[in-house]
């Protein structure tokens, strides 16, 4: 009986890919003209039930259409939030609808390209969508079957995401580790390559801590406080004061939290704290961001900041004109280094609780392979190298290997 057509579906917290193999190489469908990745945004025209993805709802983002605009969407899987229904572009729908015609779009898009019809996906996932929460794991992989139902396809498969990564990767002989920093997990595969270029898996793992979690971070740190984040708010029922309450600054930091904030409660809340504020500029800006909904903008200039200030020799910033001309909050690397070292710190302990998994001393990792667009930040590398100080680390395929490791997978996941 002849396979399936089956598509290789890298679906990321930021950005997404999907490819075939043709021959014994992967290829990667060009989602938009001259971009194999695709940011995996989408944006709500105003009023119209028409869904813009990728670099187009960036743009509709900053061009300033009406509209609503998501970002990290793969975050909610496995949670009530995900089933929630919103009013978007006229109509309500799920978290989970707008994911699933997020599928059915690359799914199109790849059909088109290609002339195939694909009837079923080899889909990358994270090992832990949900590194606490064994149920919340198991229910978020549930939840992003039946999207890829909802989005057409008729049966998928899951396979991790460092070790899709691992089938693209260059064979070279030893000891070896997968580090796939995404978007919204960190990933890890521990592997054994011999001479004749099989490979043995030892061990994978990985914790729910990303590239979205390091922007938070550096948010909540840097740019919240001049927001009015740890201002003193007068008590208006008797003396004293209190800080800021911190529920709407996390809120405003955290990516996919972004689009609950625009309501009539959240911007009440902010123009309360406003009225009582010791420091009313500062609440005044945050009030500004809710009413003018900036939010995502916000988060992008943090974003833009962090890859700014990632090995930066000399001085780097996060720029917030778009709150108010010529602020800007100084972001040197030592700086930046010091404010994420907590989530750099955990990111090496799941690469060591891998290694231990897998039977292997640090000394032993001959090579690093390098995954994820976070993956290339300064101080995730320098965790990298200290904990396996003999390994060599290769980055030229950071952005596509899990990808690239689908589409070369999905031939036989069916047969």
């Amino acid at each position: 009986m002849t396979a399936p057509n089956t598509l290789g579906i890298d679906f990321g917290t930021s950005n997404s890919a999907a490819g075939i193999t043709v021959g014994v190489r992967p290829w990667l469908v060009e989602m938009e003209p001259g971009e194999q990745t695709l940011p995996t945004a989408v944006f709500f025209e105003e009023d119209a039930r028409s869904m813009r993805i990728g670099h187009s709802a960036a743009r509709a983002l900053i061009c300033g259409e009406e509209g609503r605009f998501m970002r990290a969407l793969k975050s909610l899987l496995g949670t009530p939030l995900l089933h929630e229904e919103r009013r978007f572009g006229g109509e309500r729908i799920s978290f989970a609808t707008i994911i699933s015609r997020f599928l059915a779009e690359m799914k199109k898009r790849a059909e088109t390209a290609t002339h195939m019809q694909f009837t079923h996906a080899l889909s990358g996932r994270p090992v832990r969508f949900h590194s606490k929460d064994a149920d919340r794991d198991t229910q978020a992989e549930k939840d992003l079957r039946a999207c890829y139902l909802e989005a057409g396809f008729q049966d998928v498969m899951f396979m991790y995401e460092p070790e899709a990564a691992l089938r693209a990767a260059a064979p070279a002989p030893g000891a070896g580790l997968i580090v796939d920093i995404g978007g919204g997990t960190s990933d890890f595969t521990a592997f054994v390559q011999k001479e004749d270029g099989s490979t043995r898996i030892l061990a994978s793992n990985g914790v729910r801590l990303g590239g979205t979690d390091f922007d938070r971070q550096l948010s909540i740190h840097h740019v919240m406080p001049l927001l009015g984040r740890g201002s003193q708010i007068r008590n208006t029922f008797g003396g004293g004061s209190l800080p800021a309450p911190n529920r709407l600054f996390n809120d405003l930091a955290t990516w996919q939290m972004i689009p609950f904030l625009y309501t009539p409660e959240s911007r009440r809340a902010a123009q309360d704290l406003a009225a009582n504020a010791a420091e009313p500029d500062k609440l005044a800006r945050l009030v500004a961001v809710l009413e003018d909904e900036l939010g995502h903008e916000l988060a992008f200039a943090v974003e833009r900041g962090k890859i700014r200030a990632n090995g930066a020799e000399g001085s780097a910033a996060i720029d917030l004109k778009l709150l108010e001309r010529g602020l800007s909050v100084p972001l040197p690397a030592a700086e930046m280094n010091r404010t994420l070292s907590e989530q750099t710190a955990a990111i090496g302990a799941c690469a060591a609780e891998t290694l231990k998994m897998a039977g292997l001393a640090q000394d032993q990792v001959e090579r690093i392979v390098l995954v994820g667009g976070s993956s290339l930040l300064a101080a995730v590398q320098a965790q990298m190298q200290a904990l396996c100080p003999n390994a060599r680390t290769e980055t030229a395929n950071a952005m596509t290997a899990v990808a690239d490791g689908l589409a070369l997978a999905a031939a036989g996941a069916f047969a």
